[in-house]
């Protein structure tokens, strides 16, 4: 069933309870059902449904939900990017799709005519997103309407997230992270916070509302600093940092944390703080014979590929495996699974491979790193060198005699940094990871403000 449905039986049986709010401000289910009747009408008027993509850059997260929904009632498939974006980007990067780029925010007076209603099937192409790669050209990741919403229920009981929830939902919902707890919310019949973006100075006022919030894991502890009615966050997209469960168990919030990535959405899921085991109706091998092996999975939430045959890290083989290239250590059928990062992000340093994940996460340690990010510098002899990039947003940054220190004590010689720096901030993708790619490319351009510790 396409979410916008949900939101109309919604609508019908607790008209008055509130769906959504928004920097614009609120709407009651009844309110959001009408929009997105009035939206998915307009939209089809102008000749959007089955085969056509409906490219959609809003600024408002209301709007851009509503249009989203909509858009899915028309059966279109829509593609959420960045609002910034003009007509002639959506151009260059959907092309040679059919494509109507929504760029204005939907209508909320209803034209005149039936409503809009589609015989929605689980196989329909009912959701788009792009990949969060910090350079180059972005990936639109296409995905079946069964594989993004048949998942709803399991998340509701690995989470406890339920009707009476109010669920913060701090970022961009260009993300598909922030996009899937979203619309998720929605169809549980919840009501959704979206600011739009990290809320900063309000983070207090949102989580004194809310019961439920999805994050990343560096946003974590600003969370628990001051977690209001807050019991559970739903963390995603890496590791989480050192103490960090322990102090949500101090604060009395439960953290539920899962790794997938945007062609496989959820992979693996820790509950209780024991380790990452496959989520429901998900299988798990990871290949290879060594220390290290490659991450693949068999699921029914995986995605169906790139928009425009794009090329990518997605791979599948003959028996309905696929894989992103992320790598883990052996797993058994069940077990732990234990990932170390992305295969193409291992640098090759004097014949030996390092993960930057796994010196990333002894670094985290030093008092006064709130980040680190870790790439290969090229180098004559080596192939590359390992470089550390530690940010430090409140202080200077320790000493180079403690980072290597730390590095010592807890990493194997080819595995400590030859090279070190320091920023106040790092970059960031819109799910709030640290764009290795970008620090990668700002430090062989020798940005000056990316500071040297000698």
């Amino acid at each position: 069933m396409p979410v916008a449905e949900h939101v109309l039986t919604h609508a019908a049986e607790r008209p008055s309870k509130l769906a959504v709010r928004g920097p614009g401000g609120e709407l009651t289910y009844a309110r959001l059902a009408a929009r997105i009747e009035a939206a998915a009408r307009h939209l089809a008027d102008d000749g959007l449904g089955p085969g056509v993509t409906a490219a959609i850059g809003l600024a408002d997260p209301v709007d851009l939900l509503v249009a989203v929904l909509a858009a899915d009632l028309a059966g279109a498939t829509p593609l959420v990017g960045d609002h910034t974006w003009d007509r002639d980007r959506w151009r260059t990067l959907t092309a040679p799709l059919p494509t109507v780029p929504i760029t204005t925010s939907p209508i909320d007076t209803p034209p005149p005519g039936p409503a809009v209603r589609r015989r929605a099937r689980p196989d329909d192409l009912a959701w788009a997103c792009f990949s969060s790669g910090s350079t180059g050209r972005p990936r639109a990741i296409v995905r079946t309407r069964a594989s993004w919403t048949g998942s709803y229920h399991h998340l509701n009981a690995l989470t406890g997230i339920g009707p009476d929830d109010v669920v913060l939902v701090p970022g961009p919902l260009v993300s598909s992270l922030y996009a899937f707890a979203a619309l998720h919310t929605l169809a549980t019949g919840a009501t959704a916070l979206l600011p739009g973006r990290w809320p900063g100075r309000a983070l207090a006022d949102h989580l004194a509302a809310a019961s439920v919030v999805h994050l990343v894991p560096h946003r974590l502890p600003d969370v628990l600093e001051q977690p209001g009615s807050l019991r559970v966050a739903v963390v995603g997209g890496a590791a989480l940092a050192p103490g960090t469960r322990q102090a949500a168990e101090r604060a009395g919030v439960r953290v539920v944390t899962y790794y997938g990535a945007t062609e496989l959405s959820f992979v693996a899921a820790d509950t209780d703080g024991r380790g990452l085991r496959p989520f429901p109706e998900v299988e798990i091998e990871v290949r290879g014979d060594g220390p290290l092996g490659e991450v693949w999975v068999r699921s029914p939430w995986l995605a169906e590929g790139y928009l425009g045959a794009a090329a990518g890290p997605l791979r599948r083989d003959e028996d309905g495996w696929v894989s992103v290239g992320d790598v883990a250590e052996p797993y058994r059928a069940g077990g732990v699974l234990r990932v170390r990062g992305r295969g193409d992000g291992a640098i090759q340093t004097g014949g030996a491979t390092v993960v930057p994940e796994d010196v990333e996460e002894v670094l985290r340690k030093v008092p006064g790193v709130g980040d680190v990010v870790v790439v290969g510098s090229p180098h004559p002899s080596l192939g590359a060198v390992v470089t550390a990039v530690v940010e430090t947003p409140f202080s200077e940054p320790p000493p180079r005699a403690l980072l290597e220190e730390t590095a010592r004590g807890g990493l194997d010689w080819a595995q400590r940094p030859r090279r070190w720096y320091a920023v106040p901030e790092l970059p960031r993708t819109p799910t709030g990871k640290p764009a290795r790619a970008l620090v990668a490319a700002r430090l062989a351009s020798g940005d000056p403000a990316i500071r040297r510790l000698t």
